[in-house]
């Protein structure tokens, strides 16, 4: 579950720093595009790394679900949260949702099947995201699925140096932390994209 999150963490970090050069202006973004397509061995080779990587992860969190129902096969008769965080809890249901976000995502920005409201033009990176984003409701549902991927990470980007071995009473609170401002970064850099096309600062 941790190695397999940091492949995901890494990539959406690099998936970011390519969105954001829409405030750079079409030219740049586009010419981001090209440079991906012209190089199907390295993209495709990433898509396979990601793709054994999102498989395994879910593996992982099924085997790990299957553990912790074996562990307590008999629910509390009342259960208080004492020391988890909301994050961690939202875990087993926001994963699923964010799947189903990545598909939905991948339909639409890179194969151009799903295009409400708009022509997809195959190429045109920043048309392609200024068209799909000028519909409130692909922007909600972005907006959305970005929230629930900071609490991911909020949760997943400290328990994976727990899960491999790096945690301590001393620094973990500092992890914790790290976490938290990671998430704000991802989740404000993304969401800002949307938001600046329906408000009109990208168009």
């Amino acid at each position: 579950m941790g190695l397999t999150g940091a492949i995901l963490f890494a990539f959406v970090i690099g998936h970011m720093l390519g969105n954001l050069q829409i405030y750079e202006g079409p030219e740049k973004i586009n010419a981001y595009g090209r440079f991906l397509r012209s190089v199907p061995e390295i993209l495709w080779g990433v898509r396979i790394v990601l793709l054994a990587a999102v498989g395994l992860h879910i593996w992982a969190c099924i085997g790990l679900a299957a553990r912790k129902l074996e562990s307590r096969p008999v629910g509390y008769n009342k259960k208080q949260n004492v020391a988890s965080s909301y994050a961690s809890r939202t875990m087993y249901w926001s994963g699923p949702i964010l799947l189903a976000f990545i598909i939905f995502h991948l339909l639409q920005f890179t194969a151009g099947v799903v295009h409400p409201g708009a022509d997809f033009q195959d190429g045109e990176v920043y048309h392609n995201m200024v068209a799909g984003f000028s519909v409130w409701y692909v922007s909600a549902w972005y907006i959305f699925s970005m929230l629930l991927l900071g609490l991911h990470i909020r949760h997943g980007a400290w328990s994976m140096f727990q899960s491999l071995g790096f945690n301590h009473p001393s620094h973990t609170p500092l992890l914790k932390k790290g976490a938290a401002i990671f998430a704000i970064v991802i989740v404000g850099g993304f969401i800002s994209i949307p938001i600046s096309v329906l408000l009109g600062l990208v168009k």
